[in-house]
């Protein structure tokens, strides 16, 4: 059979991949599509050709597999947000794991370690504390819409994702199931209000327009409901009055700021702020900790899910009340401080100023004195010097990036053979192949998998490490 690119196939999915894909397999080699799910029989066209492997656009399901269910959001097939919305939950936390192991095995070389089942979120929908919505010139059109041959009217204003790999393109949501279902009202209320007023869209090429973002955070213990204009000019005129019909139409709203980005940057962060009502920033708890999140401030996205991930790391790091913690990639510092109550000391070192700032502000309103924060890149401030001024950790906790740990970072682990490290990850294939680097060093006792993001392909895990005697 033909496998060039542009050629069509019918193909049996037997199993999934990373990054939300089915695979199937013609004379012996791979072929991935994305909305698949293992049972389907489906038609699919050749659009990336490989060595090893092929790339392939879902065409039709031909006869659908057992796992595959009707997904709950019309968009699900072609937005980014989701990539499992057409699987039962519970099978997607079964893939999750599979995926995890298949890391172990393949790039860290783990025949024997099996990870725990995967911990899955008590709300698979609706879990999200913070969406943001992207405004866009160029709506992308469906394959119907474009088959249909109607004038699309509204297709010079869009609002909500990019759609994967366009930079450009924005899909025009109709709805969300990620959030509260306040914010995609909400999204879909600036969105009229651009239209009826006929303010324009922010031109990513053009570089003019008004309108960039419309972010929305909400609080999972308090009442507080945030909503954060982003916009490429500086307008009174046009925010107090946007500000007055939202607070008419929806006064949950506790806070209203506007992100002023007038440099042709892509991020919803603005050069400078305005707060229009409120305090600029709200409120959430992780444990018995209060945290004060401004409009661009990093905090966890799943609320109750941290408290999972918090929990797993702390049962996996036994700290004891003498202990000295270093908390490496510690960000705003949520778990240092999640931890702080078990500890002698906790030392936290992030290479973001503004991270450092909100730890260091977070840890003086919850009055917690036993922390000390660090700034700086991790493999130039994780040094002698600073284990000279503190003193050598008893535990050791690193929560890196999706890269992983810095090759000179994993190096002065293994020199430190401090006697416990867990090490929490958003990538299980660079955890992988850190946890091979370590593993001349500690025993690799436990991988826990905690999800953090149903409907998505997304996994966090917790890694127990402990030292070779």
């Amino acid at each position: 059979m033909s496998l060039k690119k542009g050629a069509e196939i019918t193909l049996q999915i037997d199993s999934a991949a990373f990054e939300g894909k089915g695979v199937g397999r013609i004379d012996n080699l791979a072929v991935f599509v994305k909305n698949t799910v293992p049972g389907d029989i489906v038609k699919a066209r050749i659009i990336k050709k490989r060595k090893k492997y092929r790339e392939a656009k879902l065409l039709e399901v031909i006869e659908a597999g057992e796992k595959r269910i009707i997904p709950r959001c019309q968009h699900a097939a072609i937005c980014g947000g989701c990539s499992w919305q057409h699987v039962p939950y519970e099978y997607q936390l079964e893939i999750k794991r599979s995926q995890v192991q298949d890391h172990l095995k393949r790039i860290g070389g783990f025949t024997d370690l099996v990870p725990n089942p995967t911990i899955g979120s008590e709300q698979p929908f609706y879990y999200r504390n913070k969406m943001e919505y992207s405004f866009g010139d160029r709506r992308w059109l469906t394959e119907e819409e474009i088959k249909s041959g109607k004038v699309i009217k509204d297709k010079d204003v869009a609002v909500g994702l990019h759609v994967p790999g366009r930079f450009d393109r924005i899909l025009n949501l109709d709805e969300c199931h990620l959030q509260d279902p306040v914010s995609y009202e909400i999204m879909d209320f600036v969105r009229s209000y651009a239209l009826e007023n006929d303010i324009p869209p922010y031109n990513t090429v053009k570089h003019t327009g008004f309108f960039r973002n419309v972010a929305i955070r909400n609080s999972y213990h308090t009442d507080d409901l945030m909503v954060n204009i982003v916009t490429y000019k500086d307008d009174e005129t046009v925010l107090n009055d946007l500000t007055e019909k939202l607070l008419k139409t929806f006064p949950r709203i506790t806070t209203i700021v506007n992100n002023i980005n007038d440099t042709k940057s892509p991020v919803a962060v603005g050069r400078y702020e305005k707060t229009y009502y409120g305090t600029g920033y709200i409120r959430d708890s992780i444990g018995s900790y209060s945290f004060k999140i401004h409009p661009n401030a990093f905090f966890q996205t799943n609320t109750r899910q941290a408290e999972t991930l918090y929990d797993v790391a702390l049962k996996y790091a036994e700290i004891k009340p003498e202990d000295l913690v270093y908390d490496l990639y510690c960000g705003v510092g949520t778990l240092t401080l999640y931890a702080s109550g078990k500890a002698k000391q906790i030392v936290g070192i992030e290479v973001n100023d503004i991270a450092i700032e909100n730890a260091r502000s977070n840890a003086g309103e919850n009055e917690v004195s036993n922390v000390e924060f660090r700034l700086g890149d991790m493999k130039d401030v994780f040094t002698d010097e600073l284990i000279d001024e503190f003193g050598k950790p008893d535990v050791i906790i690193t929560d890196p990036p999706r890269s992983g740990m810095h090759p000179d970072v994993v190096t002065k682990l293994k020199e430190l053979k401090v006697k416990r490290i867990v090490y929490v990850s958003c990538d299980s294939a660079t955890l992988s192949r850190d946890l091979a680097e370590l593993s001349e060093v500690y025993t690799i006792e436990e991988v826990q998998p905690v999800d953090m993001f149903p409907q998505t392909y997304h996994i966090e895990n917790v890694a127990k490490l402990n030292l070779k005697d």
